[in-house]
């Protein structure tokens, strides 16, 4: 019996020629069944059936689930005839199916041929085709009929692409899915005078995330809702003229302790902050830096980047307040002891580069107690922070490397282009949030989707969680 190779990594592909068959020759493979497997099958096929992809409709039907389609387990087949048995050379002509029963995500299925009859006029072969699952259920049956290779063919196995499957928002949305247990947070939604912030205010508060205060122009915020056909029917508004009076007015409410958090809507980050700050009840020891949240599809937690928006060209000083905030954050999203990477070019010190002066003089303070609660490295190149591979090729031995939670870059303009970076190139998702002041503020953008804001004000939410337990 031919055995397929357990690993696709196996250095030859051969096959079996027609003359090396005999009747009753069996060959098979196992597989098992994973959701990614349904999803890329999907796309590469095109069949979208929602039996197959949309778990709510699946449900619904009798299988009471989602369900492979039933070719995958045909290209399973397609898979052994045409790699191992008999392999390369061999060309597909008839081939019937029956299907018994479904297949599951986690099914392991056993795939068997047999040969079962062979014409030497032609070197036409018909195998028995047969799939089991893990509880020896037959899932699959039928017969193929294939004209078997005269040649012998001993090829190296070709190394293929690797296929990354992923949702950009899916990470995110299960992430905020965690935090429905918990009650809404007050909220003042600062001028949001626009679809988006409006759309995410009302959205984030249908999600049970926040209470929201919609201050801002009510006439203007009541036309808006009118026209995008929104309800704000037992919303709370507060009226105020224009922007900069609306941020005056949530920082107000902010420093009075009506309100745990605020979300910027459609104005200027400056207004707000400079709102906040105006506010004394508000500031704390601390310097106000902004962190995001990020969800990448080919780094396996979440990763949060440190200072992409408020400080342009922070010392070293504050430095140290913003990777305290960021640890802040990371702790209160459930990282006991995170892992920070202090961000320049190069991953030695040298005079040149005042940031890699400044990651060494922020690992120092963490060692004498000027920092607490997380583990700091640094100077460390992207790829060192991120690459477990990257930084052992280096000779680099860090706890931190290759497995960061946080990374802190040099200054704003080198946040920004990695935010960007991750989000547009990556496939990254992302959602954002200031601290430092009394009370966290969502910070959005104006191109965020909708579930960004949603994200952003989640976020929040955790820090003022965390910061009413203290």
């Amino acid at each position: 019996m031919n055995q397929v190779p357990a690993s696709a990594a196996e250095a030859l592909i051969h096959n079996v020629t027609y003359a090396e068959l005999r009747v009753g020759l069996r060959a098979q493979m196992m597989r098992t069944l994973t959701r990614d497997d349904i999803n890329a099958f999907a796309l590469v096929s095109g069949d979208m059936n929602p039996a197959h992809v949309d778990a709510e409709y699946a449900q619904g039907t009798r299988f009471q689930g989602v369900i492979a389609h039933g070719m995958w387990a045909g290209a399973l087949i397609s898979s052994l005839l045409g790699t191992e048995f008999p392999g390369p050379g061999t060309i597909y002509m008839e081939q019937s199916l029956k299907f018994h029963r479904p297949v599951r995500v986690g099914d392991t299925l056993t795939v068997a041929v047999a040969v079962v009859e062979m014409d030497d006029t032609n070197h036409n072969v018909r195998l028995d085709c047969t799939v089991f699952n893990q509880h020896g259920e037959q899932v699959v049956s039928g017969l193929a009929l294939v004209r078997a290779p005269s040649a012998k063919v001993v090829r190296p196995r070709m190394a293929m692409p690797t296929l990354h499957l992923f949702d950009p928002e899916a990470r995110l949305k299960a992430w905020m899915d965690t935090l429905r247990a918990y009650p809404p947070v007050r909220c003042a939604v600062v001028h949001p005078c626009d679809e988006a912030s409006l759309r995410g205010a009302l959205e984030a508060s249908a999600a049970g995330l926040i209470e929201p205060v919609l201050v801002a122009p009510l006439s203007r915020l009541q036309a808006l809702a009118a026209s995008l056909g929104l309800d704000l029917q037992g919303v709370q508004t507060v009226d105020a003229a224009h922007s900069h009076a609306c941020a005056a007015a949530g920082a107000a409410m902010a420093a009075r302790g009506e309100v745990a958090m605020l979300m910027k809507g459609s104005l200027h980050t400056d207004e707000l902050m400079e709102a906040v700050l105006s506010q004394s009840a508000l500031r704390t020891k601390r310097r106000m830096s902004h962190v995001f949240r990020f969800e990448v599809p080919a780094y396996p937690k979440p990763l949060l980047v440190t200072d992409a928006a408020i400080n342009i060209a922070p010392t070293l000083e504050h430095k140290a307040d913003i990777v305290a905030n960021a640890i802040d954050l990371a702790i209160a999203l459930g990282v006991a002891r995170p892992k920070v990477a202090i961000l320049s070019a190069v991953e030695t010190v040298t005079p040149r580069l005042a940031s890699t002066l400044d990651a060494a003089a922020l690992c120092k303070m963490a060692d004498r107690g000027q920092i607490l609660h997380g583990v700091l490295d640094g100077p460390l190149a992207f790829d060192n922070a991120i690459s477990a591979e990257a930084a052992r090729l280096k000779g680099i031995d860090s706890s931190v490397a290759g497995d960061a939670d946080i990374l802190v870059v040099p200054d704003l303009e080198a946040g920004n282009m990695l935010a960007k970076q991750l989000e547009y190139l990556a496939g990254a998702s992302g959602c954002g949030v200031v601290l430092g002041a009394r009370v966290p503020i969502a910070l959005t953008s104006r191109s965020d989707a909708a579930v960004s804001r949603q994200a952003s004000a989640a976020l929040a939410c955790v820090v003022a969680r965390a910061e009413h337990m203290r």
